[in-house]
């Protein structure tokens, strides 16, 4: 992730974005795909569009690069108003999950091919293309076929065509998700690197959380056709602004309660004579409904009684090991499962605690948020 310190022009009002949307919509007959969006990105971004299937992300993604007209509002690059922009005219480029080789030419006429429609010099094109081919470090692999290639070579093939034109936009339309989990997350620092190196701003789709919160500056979630949230990973994560939010991003734990008392830390009421402390996210009255969020991670699992501010009592219900962590699924008297997670820093042979065994999760009161959406 971006150092946010080094780098957060996002929060400098002075600060001129490469990509401007200004209440952007998108109708195909009755079906509205985006709904009434405005969004700033920034030059050297590299920002994420994250959200399930159908939430709107990939055809505002085309309507950047071209292949989609807004039906309303006003979409600009670099400052210039793009409507009737065609996409061949614009500063963008566009990395396709397929990757879209040409499968008869070689990695090096892969990488040249638009460098030759443009009409650049044999010499100038030979010196982007070996500059691309160091960048991806795809060297040794020029004069090879992509059905000679790996998943992950072919994908970094693309991505170097797709930055030899020098674009100020890049837009990368899931272009890990043909690559299994191990190279996918090796090839996520790759994307990372490459973009830092090249200053080009990235805008990725994706609905795999785990990738948009590691390659990106900043994270837009998205739900039918709307922007949830957009913000840093790290606040996105522990500041969640609605349920849909905490639930879609990572695990989480949501308890339904009610507003006892308000101060720096509420209280709830959850269950009849039980009570959590917590944090407020936004305005709250006495007696109104709210969810009570609490990652897994920031529960603690003991036999004995603990000194903390939340705690409750009951039975686990089930074990999930992970290899490095193992997740217990707690069953409490009043209803709710509530899961902890644990580092495994012993072999699973010595677990303390198994199956049916009566347990005490506690948490502090820092640890939990309270969301009203």
């Amino acid at each position: 992730m971006v150092n946010e310190t080094a780098f957060a022009p996002w929060e400098d009002p002075a600060a001129t974005p490469l990509i401007r949307i200004e209440g952007v919509s998108k109708a195909f007959g009755d079906f509205t795909a985006i709904d009434d969006v405005s969004l700033d990105i920034y030059p050297k971004e590299f920002f994420a569009l994250l959200g399930p299937s159908g939430c709107g992300k990939t055809t505002l993604m085309r309507m950047l690069a071209g292949f989609e007209t807004p039906s309303a509002g006003r979409l600009s690059i670099d400052g210039v108003d793009m409507g009737g922009v065609p996409p061949n005219k614009r500063a963008v480029n566009m990395m396709f999950q397929s990757y879209a080789l040409f499968p008869h030419l070689s990695v090096w006429d892969n990488i040249a091919f638009g460098l030759k429609r443009d009409g650049l010099s044999k010499d100038r094109i030979a010196a982007r293309v070996d500059e691309m081919l160091k960048l991806t470090q795809l060297g040794k692999l020029a004069r090879r076929k992509p059905h000679q290639l790996s998943g992950g070579q072919r994908q970094r093939v693309a991505l170097a065509r797709a930055m030899a034109k020098g674009p100020k936009l890049l837009l990368l339309d899931e272009p890990l998700g043909a690559l299994d989990k191990k190279l996918r997350q090796e090839t996520q620092f790759e994307l990372m690197d490459i973009q830092e190196k090249t200053g080009t701003t990235f805008v990725i789709v994706t609905h795999d959380q785990e990738e948009a919160m590691t390659v990106a500056s900043r994270v837009a979630v998205m739900d039918q056709g709307q922007l949830v949230q957009v913000d840093t990973p790290d606040r996105i994560y522990e500041q969640p602004n609605s349920v849909y939010v905490a639930d879609f991003i990572g695990d989480v734990n949501l308890i339904k309660a009610r507003v006892r008392q308000l101060g720096e830390t509420v209280m709830l009421d959850w269950a009849e004579g039980k009570r959590f402390f917590a944090r407020p996210v936004g305005d709250l009255t006495i007696g109104q409904e709210v969810t009570l969020a609490v990652r897994p991670e920031k529960i603690a699992i003991s036999r004995e009684v603990p000194e903390a501010p939340n705690r409750v009592k009951g039975k686990i219900l089930d074990i999930g090991y992970l290899g490095n962590l193992s997740t217990y699924h707690v069953e409490l008297p009043e209803g709710p499962v509530v899961k902890c997670e644990v580092g495994n820093r012993s072999r699973i042979a010595r677990r303390d605690f198994t199956w049916e065994d009566e347990v005490w999760l506690s948490w502090s009161d820092t640890a939990g948020l309270v969301l009203t959406s």
